[in-house]
């Protein structure tokens, strides 16, 4: 049974910071790329960063330098660090999972909900 579980979401002020973490189990999760995901209400769900086996990062033009991904492959764990937030990255933000060699092995977390406002 494959599970990725979320966690760290709630709210903040502007310019505030959160970390998620996003728990892997049932999968071999060195050698998957993991990924965040986030969509606003009224809005298509959008990749914010991923993380490869090896360690390369991408990152969405609206979080560059403000967001940092990064991935604990001892604790089967890949956290979301979110600096000086503005109101418009409040969105649920899901973690995924997916393997290069078979385009069926994608996975989902139920998402965590992300709120910045004043």
């Amino acid at each position: 049974q494959v599970q990725l579980v979320e966690s760290g979401g709630g709210l903040v002020q502007p310019g505030g910071s959160l970390r998620l973490s996003c728990a892997a189990s049932g999968i071999i999760f060195s050698l998957y790329t993991m990924g965040w995901y986030r969509q606003a209400p009224g809005k298509q769900r959008e990749l914010v960063a991923d993380i490869t086996p090896t360690g390369n990062t991408n990152y969405a033009d609206s979080v560059k330098g403000r967001f940092t991904i990064s991935r604990d492959n001892a604790k089967n764990t890949v956290y979301l660090q979110m600096n000086s937030l503005k109101p418009e990255d409040t969105a649920v933000y899901y973690c995924n999972a997916r393997a290069n060699w078979d385009y069926r092995a994608e996975y989902w977390g139920q998402g965590t909900q992300v709120t910045v406002s004043s």
